[in-house]
């Protein structure tokens, strides 16, 4: 995880701070999810945090087959907000997703 562009440089810089102790794998993951295209006119920083979210909700929950069970996302999110604050207190993050905010999805 080194070098490319000045924007993958500082995703990787802002991905270190924000989850410390992310394993290599997921934090390749996230990287791949926050440099995506339609992500590219977000800051860094929230490119990157709504990224996180996104892989950790739907890789590391049960949140796909929530909503495979027929609940809606915001019942299925709501399920999963623990689990996901539990993997990024793992992960060295200060920060917690909340109800209000959610770390929202980027759009598909």
């Amino acid at each position: 995880m080194t070098g490319g562009t000045k924007r993958q440089k500082e995703m990787r810089k802002a991905l270190r701070a924000l989850l410390p102790r992310v394993p290599m794998a997921d934090a390749e993951a996230i990287l791949g999810l926050a440099l995506a295209s339609h992500l590219r006119h977000l800051p860094p920083s929230i490119a990157l945090w709504q990224a996180t979210a996104s892989h950790i909700r739907h890789t590391l929950t049960s949140y796909d087959a929530l909503l495979e069970e027929g609940y809606d996302r915001d019942a299925a999110r709501f399920f999963v907000i623990d689990d996901m604050n539990r993997v990024l207190e793992d992960w060295g993050s200060a920060r917690r997703i909340t109800a209000e905010e959610d770390g929202q999805d980027p759009p598909d």
